[in-house]
């Protein structure tokens, strides 16, 4: 039996992936914020990936109110 790869996808299939990394990414982000945990698929095994705390930049957190 004689089967071909195709090395590189379609333009259709590539357009789908960027579309899917791109939704991944965005989830991957709110997560993050939200301080939640992720479970992703690393070197064969599920991985846990720890929040990390939400940010505060500088220049709102020096902020103050004035009347």
């Amino acid at each position: 039996m004689n089967t071909n790869h195709k090395t590189t996808p379609s333009a259709d299939c590539q357009r789908m992936l960027e579309s899917l990394r791109q939704a991944v990414a965005k989830t991957l982000e709110r997560k993050r914020r939200l301080g939640q945990y992720a479970v992703i698929w690393q070197d064969g095994k599920p991985v846990i990936i720890d929040a990390e705390p939400p940010r505060v930049a500088e220049d709102a957190a020096s902020d103050t109110w004035h009347d």
